[in-house]
């Protein structure tokens, strides 16, 4: 089967499971086809608009017959916003099919021999549930399907909101979001009513002209709110813009702008400005507090964080006399979180910026048995370094997406501590870096956890013991 665009209708087509990247599966003439928004057990006519070597992707034109499992999705913007695919999905339905990625991930894609997988740990909340959200400003706001182009004016084609999948230049134009609790939605349609009626231009992509270019919002659990307003360039409007958001909601600790020309939204590499309130707010978890400033790393699930780390802890199996390596450590959140069942915690982190809120996190808890460095991980790393600061017990590992890069995998396997902890955001390459390490360690527990309701993304902590 060749790789090419088609557009070819099947109809009476029966979904039957879910599958990868939160799409549906059904077979059509015995081929694989792959399904968004579709949900087990729905009879289906499908459009296909792709044809692979060895399956076809579709979409639904039309359900014929519901799935009894079928759930009317709760946000008007699904189905065009990128997030909340599998709004509907029962939660249970989403558990099992994040527990069975996990499960099919580290055995087809890693090769590997597993124990049984713990059944996966729910969120308690499966809305409202994030405590960081990034929004995009844009002079060309996505165009719904009712809507005609022409009758559109030119304030009201400004937008605020997400990015539309697969459309690096779209935004959808939110008016509510179920990811954030208030103020979020509040803070975000202010500004974008404050800016259009005081004709502060929005960003385009394209071009790179415009003012006004992202928003993050950040709370936290006891209600502190952090805003940070990018912009492509300073302007006269910016106080204006800044004064009337704290006057309208006071309850914003910290708010930061950043002045960002660069042709990509990164703020890595970008300097915030505090304009008013508090330079970071502050979440607590188990008695201990993190600093979370504007760059700052911290789970966006704040009650699920808690869950993910305690497994964390329970894997590394700690008796208080462990050196432990807590390598991705961000801003020493999981470091501190064992630290009390340790006798010295060594944190690595890239940026530098995370490793500082570390050491004060660290200093604020009243925590002397944890060291913090940063640095690239695969050269901060080294036998000598190991060598220099004492061979570990425990390694814990969690990486970002990509999972870690070979010369650190090489390390660790000579390096042949006897227990490490491996907590994913992505499965697919952590199967692909435990078969690494397979070559010296045995998994010997994996617990899912969902962080992320509504969406196909799971976290996956696994227990490595050194092979006799």
């Amino acid at each position: 089967m060749s790789r090419k665009k088609v557009n070819i209708e099947y109809e009476n087509v029966t979904i039957e499971e879910v599958a990868a990247e939160g799409k549906a599966l059904a077979h059509i003439d015995g081929v694989v086809t792959f399904v968004p928004f579709a949900v087990p057990g729905d009879v289906v006519d499908i459009r296909v608009i792709k044809k692979k070597k060895n399956y076809l992707e579709g979409v639904v034109k039309r359900i014929v017959t519901p799935s009894p499992d079928r759930q009317e999705p709760f946000c008007s913007h699904f189905g065009i916003c990128g997030g909340c695919k599998w709004q509907p999905l029962p939660y249970p339905m989403q558990l099992k099919a994040k527990q069975r990625q996990v499960e099919d991930q580290l055995t087809r894609i890693g090769g590997l021999t597993i124990p049984d997988v713990s059944p996966i740990i729910g969120s308690d909340r499966t809305s409202f549930y994030r405590n960081k959200l990034e929004y995009s400003f844009s002079s060309r706001r996505w165009i719904l399907p009712d809507e005609d182009p022409e009758q559109i004016t030119a304030s009201d084609s400004m937008g605020l909101g997400f990015h539309v999948g697969k459309f690096f230049d779209k935004v959808l134009d939110i008016k509510h979001c179920y990811l954030q609790s208030e103020p979020s939605d509040s803070i975000r349609l202010f500004i974008k009513d404050f800016a259009v009626s005081h004709g502060i231009p929005f960003y385009d992509i394209r071009s790179n002209t415009g003012c006004l270019r992202n928003l993050i919002i950040r709370t936290t659990g006891d209600g502190q709110v952090m805003v940070i307003l990018c912009l492509a360039y300073d302007d006269s409007s910016r106080p204006l813009l800044l004064d009337a958001l704290c006057e309208a909601f006071p309850q914003i600790s910290s708010l930061y702008y950043i002045i960002n020309s660069k042709f990509n939204d990164s703020i890595g590499d970008q300097t915030p400005i505090l304009y008013k309130g508090a330079p970071a707010i502050y979440e607590s978890m188990e008695g201990l507090r993190f600093k979370i400033g504007p760059k700052s790393f911290y789970q966006t699930n704040s009650q699920q964080a808690l869950k993910l780390y305690t497994v964390a802890r329970e894997f590394a199996a700690l008796t208080g006399s462990e050196t432990v390596y807590d390598l991705y450590t961000g801003t020493g959140t999981i470091a501190q979180f064992v630290s009390r069942k340790a006798s010295k915690v060594i944190g690595i982190e890239y940026v530098t910026e995370a490793i500082s809120d570390a050491r004060e996190n660290a200093l604020t808890n009243g925590i002397s048995n944890c060291e913090f460095f940063a640095g690239d991980m695969k050269d901060v790393l080294t036998p000598d370094f190991i060598k220099a600061h004492g061979q570990p017990d425990v390694v814990i590992l969690d990486p970002p997406r990509a999972g870690i890069h070979p010369s650190v995998a090489k390390v660790l396997l000579e390096t042949a501590a006897p227990r490490m902890v491996y907590v994913s955001c992505n499965p697919a390459s952590q199967a692909r870096d435990l078969a690494i390490l397979a070559e010296k360690y045995d998994i010997t527990a994996i617990q899912p956890v969902d962080m992320f309701p509504q969406t196909q993304h799971v976290e996956n902590v696994c227990a490595l013991k050194l092979k006799d």
